[in-house]
């Protein structure tokens, strides 16, 4: 990448530390004349490859290829990291102008007959060539990217597709955009003390301060960001008003100004159409042939398997709770507005735990320094803050990693924390850099967590809740992911595996989080320093496979729902609650609200990239159950182990098919007992 343009701080080669982004530079006007120009960059490369004098071979068109549009993907992969952390209304509008000229470049290179011969070329003497394991995964994956993209397609067919590819690019932006002003458009602010009773000191504390930031003299502001929402949903008293929070949140985007109905069965029926025309029968075979589940049907007997399992423990969990709601205030229907509240208080009663007990251990800075110590014990790297990176909100706070054995520089990590309006709700990793080639030099990663976690008010830290705790170091997991990768492409380093595999690195992270072994290196009073006594984390821990059943059931229902969307045909789909209702309601534990609707919000497979692809939480379960046994049993920071696993999994991306790279570190398949084994089914 050579400077394109030097007064656009997008097209021009950054001097700073580490080729840092210079963010402080970059403006909305930037965006769209470095992608049409970067475009145009491309395209001229695209040329050269296709009308280069020599016959094709690996490194004249495989290898060109890989590096064809290294200036569009950094624009592209600035512009969508910010679309999704600090977006503004300009840049919504943006996104609809350049998902369309970026579907259309995509489709420029895979639907060039005369590339594509060239492609076939190379791959029909594959046999011949000598290649390292990781070049010929890079050949195997670029034919198939042209295979599976319309390379074959007869021009009308390729048109077809173009037309498609350009409207679904539009849309999914459109889902989520509506998504986060549904989410932006409703607050309740209370200034009645008896509406707040319940609420733990810590939420009571945000909620003041929220409505101080929007300008209100006194009162609560609760919203629906997730802080917020979650702890009033779990500890209010006020059954009315969780009704009218739940309702609020349940229904985002199902109606109203903001309504996805139209735009989410627009997206099924181009997906499905898409997959037809190339010569699947539905969008989730497409999807599955290059997942590691491989097919739909395998799928649904796996999430069958979970559901037989998993249903009779839910049945208990359910009239459990249902006879402690009728204890509590004599015999009444469940609600989805009573479910977080009652069970809180069911836990307590059968655990004497209550998780705001725990709170005070959970200062943010504690639990990073944590997450920092944890991944030096298992992969000998050290984290040390930075100033030397400009960053795209003030929140966010940069650190440089280094090898703890030979001081070698290993990536940049960014941490932005807590909710905002320019900020979707959730939480995410993803790259600035991906580690591997990239103009002319192999790369170091710069990598980035998003969460949206409770802010510290002006008398009191940031405190997590253990589920925060959790969801860092789920998402440090991915990070580590991406920073300990020893990759030459770009393309297949770090998490650019397999969607059923890319979640074992972050979940696995989650099982030490109830191990007093790791508590014990960070969690730590706030106020009197003194560290977790062992008796909490053992009540933390007990309480851990509460409603296990439930949640597993509920994870269950969500993977169903997306094959209902994605592994069918939906054109006869008109009714958007009625199909969603058929599919739910064998695992309704407490009755639908007539006014709310999932789909409409579910972003993870209308906008995230997971259609066809949500039962991969569950899969990556059994994966990280079945490596956490052998941590358990040779020690939790076992150097051999951890070595296994980092030069195995985390340094071979997508190098390698992830079940030999699973086996090399397992010495065998994965045992899918291991996860009913945790969760205590059998």
């Amino acid at each position: 990448m050579t400077n394109l343009n030097t007064s656009n701080p997008l097209l021009s080669v950054s001097t700073l530390k580490n080729r840092a982004v210079p963010f402080h530079e970059i403006k909305n006007e930037h965006y769209l004349p470095a992608v049409k120009e970067a475009i145009q960059q491309a395209q001229r490369q695209l040329e050269k490859v296709v009308d280069h004098s020599e016959s094709a071979n690996f490194e004249n068109t495989i290898e060109a290829l890989e590096n064809l549009s290294e200036p569009l993907d950094y624009v592209a992969t600035i512009f969508y990291k910010l679309l999704s952390a600090h977006s503004n209304e300009e840049m919504q509008k943006l996104a609809g102008e350049i998902g369309p000229l970026l579907s259309q470049f995509s489709n420029d290179v895979t639907l060039n007959p005369e590339l594509f011969k060239r492609v076939q070329s190379v791959y029909d003497q594959k046999a011949q060539l000598t290649l390292s394991t990781e070049q010929a995964t890079l050949l195997e994956n670029t034919y198939k990217d042209f295979q599976r993209n319309g390379a074959l397609l007869d021009a009308d067919k390729k048109q077809t597709l173009r037309e498609i590819d350009k409207r679904l690019s539009e849309l999914t932006p459109k889902f989520a955009e509506n998504l986060l002003k549904a989410t932006n458009s409703f607050e309740m602010l209370l200034t009645d003390p008896s509406d707040v009773t319940g609420l733990p000191e810590s939420a009571l504390e945000s909620a003041e301060h929220a409505a101080k930031e929007k300008g209100h003299e006194k009162g609560w502001l609760f919203t629906l960001d997730i802080p917020s929402y979650l702890a009033f949903m779990k500890y209010a008293d006020h059954r009315e008003l969780r009704e009218k929070l739940y309702k609020a949140y349940a229904s985002r985007s199902f109606g109203g100004e903001f309504d996805n109905q139209k735009v989410l069965k627009e997206i099924a029926k181009l997906r499905f159409q898409r997959a037809q025309l190339l010569g699947y029968p539905t969008h989730a075979h497409f999807i599955l042939e290059k997942r590691m589940a491989e097919t739909p049907e395998k799928v649904h007997k796996f999430l069958d398997r979970i559901a037989e399992v998993s249903l009779p423990a839910a049945q208990k969990d359910i009239t459990e709770l249902q006879e402690f709601v009728n204890s509590q205030q004599g015999p009444s229907t469940l609600q989805r507005w009573d479910f977080s509240y009652y069970s809180e208080k069911l836990k307590e009663q059968k655990y004497h735990f209550n998780e705001e007990e725990i709170r005070p251990y959970f200062k943010l800075e504690n639990v990073i320094a944590g997450a920092f110590e944890h991944a030096r014990r298992l992969y000998g790297i050290r984290f040390e803050k930075s100033s030397d990176y400009p960053t795209y909100h003030g929140e966010v706070t940069t650190y440089d990693v280094y090898s703890e054995e030979t001081n070698e520089f290993i990536g940049v990590f960014f941490a932005d924390f807590f909710p905002r309006s320019s900020k979707r709700g959730g939480a995410w990793m993803t790259n600035i850099y991906r580690q591997g080639l990239f103009m002319g030099e192999v790369m170091r990663p710069h990598v980035v967590i998003v969460c949206n976690f409770t802010k510290s008010t002006p008398t009191k830290p940031s405190l997590l809740t253990y589920d925060e705790v959790r969801t860092l170091f789920h998402e440090f997991g991915h990070a580590l992911h991406g920073l300990l990768s020893k990759c030459h492409y770009r393309s297949l380093s770090g998490t650019s595996v397999y969607w059923d595999f890319v979640e074992l690195p972050s979940q696995v992270m989650e099982n030490w989080t109830l191990e007093h072994e790791t508590l014990s290196l960070f969690a730590k009073h706030y106020q009197t320093n003194e560290v977790i006594p062992k008796e909490l984390t053992q009540k933390l821990k007990n309480s851990s496979l509460f409603q296990a059943g439930y949640t597993s059931l509920r994870q269950v229902s969500l993977g169903k729902l997306d094959f209902a969307w994605h592994a069918l045909d939906p054109s006869g789909v008109d009714d958007v609650p009625a199909y969603e209702s058929q599919v739910m309601t064998p695992f309704n534990a407490v009755p639908e609200v007539p006014g709310t609707n999932l789909s409409c919000n579910f972003s993870h497979i209308f906008a995230g990239g997971y259609s066809a692809g949500y039962y991969s939480y569950k899969w990556a379960e059994v994966l990280d159950a079945d490596t956490f046994e052998l941590f358990k049993e040779k020690g939790l920071y076992n150097k051999e182990v951890a070595t296994s696993f980092k030069k195995n999994i985390l340094e071979k991306g997508g190098s390698e098919h992830p079940m030999e790279l699973y086996k090399r570190f397992r010495g065998r398949e994965p045992d899918p007992d291991a996860l009913l084994r945790r969760d205590q089914f059998i």
